[in-house]
């Protein structure tokens, strides 16, 4: 009787969590990051160069952007005729942009982003429970088949795939959720991973980094109870994201260069515009960004908004 329950709880989770993932749709871009009728045809009109850098300029000035391409333009999409938000792609398969796209996963034939990346993280982890669960209450009969335990039926065979399969799952989603558990602790993205977010002063791989709790919250959200359930309590708007100091992480004590980030006279503030109340929201907690700043090692180079260029990125 307590396996069956346990059996039913698991695979009741795991369907639910795998339904979310699937159906979830993307979330996309609002309108305010989209270029209005009259600024594209003014960049239509333009010729490459200045002209339609002052375009972008002016449609994106009162965005909340932040991160730029590696030639240092502004993130614009051609193909969806829009300023690109913060750690938003383009997806070839789905062909529109997605807010904070990790992957396109062909297991669920959708977009793994800020809608759904919840649940793709609990479909991981109760398939995994699910399949070692499996496994093993089916470990006994499996060593029963070897030693000649069984009745010689063809049911034993079924017994001995049924232990490999769900030993073999077992491994492969093991390393694929405890891969995940590592974006989420660092809060990076799969693309981020490859190609670390570009700010104003540098590359900074750990940009959208706040401490292992903030990326948790940022992900599963505030309220506990939900943590474990395919309920979406992600925080934010997947539009804006807060970021941290450059080199707050121990990963990346030092620049690029191998100079340490305090033989810098700069010390600017992030982030030169006010946050939205998705960003504010994880800093409720904690002093301002000037008296941390003001507390801290003197020297500590911030993130300022991006002077906004353009280049098309698909």
């Amino acid at each position: 009787v307590v396996c069956l329950v346990a059996y039913h709880i698991f695979f009741m989770l795991f369907v639910w969590s795998y339904w979310k993932t699937i159906f979830t749709l993307p979330m996309n871009p609002s309108k305010e990051f989209h270029l209005s009728y009259s600024d594209k045809e003014s960049l239509e009109r333009e010729p490459r160069g200045e002209s339609q850098q002052e375009v972008l300029r002016r449609a994106a000035k009162d965005l909340p952007i932040y991160t730029r391409t590696m030639s240092g333009a502004i993130r614009y999409c051609d193909r969806c005729h829009l300023v690109k938000p913060d750690r938003c792609h383009h997806c070839s398969v789905c062909d529109k942009c997605i807010l904070k796209m990790d992957h396109h996963c062909p297991w669920v034939n959708n977009c793994v982003g800020f809608s759904n990346y919840k649940f793709f993280l609990l479909f991981l982890a109760y398939s995994l429970l699910y399949c070692l669960f499996i496994a093993a209450t089916d470990l006994q009969y499996f060593i029963k088949f070897w030693t000649n335990g069984l009745p010689d039926t063809q049911a034993k065979f079924h017994i001995m795939f049924l232990f490999f399969a769900a030993a073999m799952f077992s491994v492969s989603l093991s390393s694929l959720f405890g891969y995940h558990c590592w974006l989420v602790s660092k809060n990076k993205s799969t693309l981020e991973v490859f190609r670390a977010p570009i700010f104003r002063h540098r590359t900074d791989k750990n940009g959208f980094s706040l401490g292992f709790s903030k990326n948790l919250r940022q992900v599963f959200g505030d309220e506990k109870k939900y943590w474990l359930l395919p309920v979406f309590s992600s925080l934010g708007d997947g539009c804006s994201f807060p970021t941290c100091l450059v080199n707050q992480d121990p990963e990346q004590a030092s620049t690029p260069g191998g100079l340490n980030s305090s033989s810098k006279n700069e010390n600017h503030l992030f982030p030169a515009k006010p946050l939205r109340d998705s960003q504010s929201h994880l800093l409720t907690d904690t002093p301002s960004w000037s008296e941390t700043a003001a507390k801290a090692e003197k020297g500590k180079v911030g993130m300022s908004n991006p002077a906004l260029t353009m280049e098309n990125e698909t």
